[in-house]
């Protein structure tokens, strides 16, 4: 046991930049605003925050100047799906591109610099635990603060006002209008708010993770936060089991590598994508009737309050 505890501990730190990432898309597909822009939005994120911590060397700096930039990527994005009424699913694909060409373009200068980054914070007492004070409370307060966050979320989208109007503009705007809900703010409100959080995963890679800038460094984690939206069924606690299970197989994979198997590398590489679309398929299987029942109704769909049914 005592050599799957830092596999484990480890699968905790490499699935908490997905885990952001995954919470903050399911706040925006809860108001009914897909955003598959992640991957792009994670690398801004990752170059904000590296270059603020940089320059100030204050990681917290850099990870709110990250919070910042991924938040002003989510209004644009509100702007062209709320406002304007365009394709959701071109917006994020349009966001994708041009994190990932903006952040080449604006990093090139920091590759290979590294920074301080956060070091590990014991939680007294909790980390005396056997097994899991090593795996949970041994960790940098970042991901303490996501475990916070994804028992805030259950709360408030299930016990909150605030939570069942979010809830209830995802499903049926028409109706969340005629009770009197500013649907197009708090679309808005949500896809900011959301897009901040995704950015905070990809910032979590180069300030706390690596402690470096690498072009193109989030490595598709964006595109399996969106896959992990589905397998958590809109959830977040199981979107924290996705992430860390993800992250369980990103981890034992860089052991392998480390330990020098002849497994090639490359295929290596490609476990934690295997998995993802396996773990997909698996609960498609039979269940496909639940993830639509679980998914917002008015996902993806614009609202105009001129229109009448």
């Amino acid at each position: 046991m005592e050599t799957l505890i830092p596999i484990l501990a480890a699968a905790v730190r490499s699935g908490t930049p997905i885990l952001y990432a995954t919470l903050g898309e399911i706040v925006t597909e809860k108001a009914g605003i897909m955003n598959i822009g992640l991957e792009g939005i994670m690398l801004m994120g990752a170059l904000t925050g590296f270059s603020a911590t940089l320059s100030t060397g204050r990681p917290w700096l850099g990870l709110s100047a990250a919070f910042a930039v991924g938040a002003c990527l989510g209004l644009i994005h509100a702007f062209l799906s709320v406002t304007l009424g365009s394709n959701q699913v071109v917006c994020g694909l349009a966001m994708t591109m041009f994190g990932g060409g903006a952040s080449a373009l604006m990093g090139r200068n920091q590759v290979g610099m590294t920074i301080k980054g956060m070091a590990p914070l014991d939680i007294p007492v909790l980390s005396e635990l056997p097994i899991l004070g090593r795996v949970f409370f041994s960790q940098d307060i970042m991901v303490y603060i996501s475990f916070i966050l994804v028992f805030f979320l259950v709360f408030f989208l299930r016990c909150t006002r605030p939570g069942m109007d979010l809830r209830a503009v995802g499903d049926n705007p028409r109706a969340a209008d005629a009770m009197g809900l500013p649907v197009a703010r708090i679309r808005c409100t949500y896809a900011i708010l959301g897009a901040g959080l995704v950015a905070l995963g990809g910032a979590y890679m180069s300030v706390v993770y690596n402690k470096f800038w690498a072009e193109s460094m989030t490595a598709g984690r964006g595109w399996i936060a969106v896959a992990m939206v589905i397998f958590a069924v809109w959830n977040p606690m199981r979107a924290a089991l996705g992430a860390y299970l993800f992250g369980g197989v990103d981890a034992f994979q860089l052991r392998l590598q480390a330990a020098g198997t002849s497994v090639p590398t490359p295929l290596l590489m490609m476990l934690p994508y295997i998995l993802t679309i396996l773990v997909l398929v698996f609960i498609s299987i039979g269940k496909g009737r639940k993830i639509s029942l679980s998914a917002p109704s008015a996902l993806g769909v614009p609202f105009y309050r001129e229109e009448r049914d």
